[in-house]
């Protein structure tokens, strides 16, 4: 049966376009089309769609004040429609805090394989929602990392912490890094994004954490205490100089039809830092980081998968368990700890 799909948007230009794409594909079905969220709101009720698709801002009713309430009174996938804008990232960054499971930018690029790329993209997006786990963050209060975590200067300079995340990957990175203590050692990420995302969802990281958080620029030092996200428009990898890490930026092509791609960054992290470090693969679909955690795995690195009940979408942390990359599985809400225990046997063996 195919997955019925409402189209949200006040655009009848995009309505048409998302229409057309979604009945393109043989599993998906368009079964309605609103121009605001109060005719959705009635649609929801007699369509009874699987996966709902949400532009971020409409006239009538804010998209973020309808999925609020969506999320609160009848909880469904959403995927939403965003613009390649500064506030467009920043209200997409809220939408999935909310409990939305993926977002899609607003084409931009008039040529028939950017706009295939995008079609399947949607599909894709649409395919993994509808399975998804479904995440509503009701205002709970996230528990404080500890002051200082007492590691040995050594240590923090000559360890480094990988993380790898995609659909879902947003709020999941977010919790991770708000229970860690400002004293650990350097932490590289990438997350799926576009570039118009990543500064915004770096800035967001780092107020909400202790850990001092930046969009890399390629060429930073690694410190202690920091977090480096790779922008959307490139690879992240690491090189050792001496006697510490920096980052290092890469446009080569796409990697599992991502860049960044976190197979990329686990591979340089595996030849770079090898049994000083600890790899990180969290909610995602796909899998993109498996074979690079593998190779971290067999470098001596320690891995940790979040486990299948607090992922969003299953995808990323399976393919790595599947083919022997990880050493241990984890609740996201144990990941942290995870890290930091590591850590400290790391400690006590040296």
């Amino acid at each position: 049966m195919a997955i019925k799909v409402l189209i949200v948007d006040d655009s009848a230009l995009m309505r048409a376009l998302l229409t057309e794409i979604i009945n393109g594909a043989p599993d998906l079905e368009v079964v309605g089309a609103a121009p605001n969220p109060l005719e959705a709101r009635e649609m929801i009720k007699t369509l009874n769609p699987d996966v709902l698709t949400l532009d971020v801002e409409m006239p009538r009713m804010d998209g973020l004040e309808f999925l609020d309430r969506l999320m609160r009174l009848r909880p469904m996938p959403v995927v939403m429609i965003s613009s390649l804008t500064e506030r467009g990232s920043e209200v997409t960054l809220q939408a999935l805090e909310i409990g939305a499971v993926d977002f899609v930018a607003k084409p931009h690029a008039e040529s028939v394989t950017a706009l295939q790329l995008y079609a399947d993209e949607i599909c894709d997006k649409i395919r993994a929602a509808r399975n998804a786990h479904l995440k509503r963050r009701l205002g709970e209060t996230p528990r404080a990392p500890p002051a200082g975590s007492g590691f040995s200067s050594r240590m923090l300079q000559d360890g480094i912490i990988a993380i790898g995340a995609s659909t879902g990957g947003t709020e999941a990175i977010r919790e991770v890094l708000s229970e860690l203590p400002p004293d650990i050692p350097g932490v590289v990420m990438a997350q799926h994004m576009p570039e118009s995302f990543t500064g915004s969802f770096a800035r967001r990281l780092d107020s909400l954490s202790r850990l001092t958080v930046v969009e890399s620029q390629g060429g930073e030092r690694i410190m202690p205490g920091h977090a480096y996200l790779a922008p959307g428009h490139s690879h992240l990898l690491v090189k050792r100089i001496g006697g510490h890490f920096v980052t290092e930026l890469s446009q080569s092509p796409p990697v599992n039809r991502h860049r960044p791609s976190v197979d990329v960054l686990f591979r340089a992290v595996a030849e770079q830092a090898k049994a000083r470090a600890i790899g990180v693969i969290l909610t995602g679909m796909g899998k993109d980081g498996a074979q690079g955690m593998l190779e971290m795995r067999k470098a001596g690195a320690w891995n940790i998968g979040q486990d299948e009940e607090s992922c969003v979408v299953y995808g990323m942390p399976r393919e790595a368990a599947a083919i022997g990359g990880v050493n241990e599985v984890a609740p996201l809400g144990e990941v942290a700890a995870r890290i930091l225990a590591r850590l400290r046997q790391w400690e006590r063996q040296s």
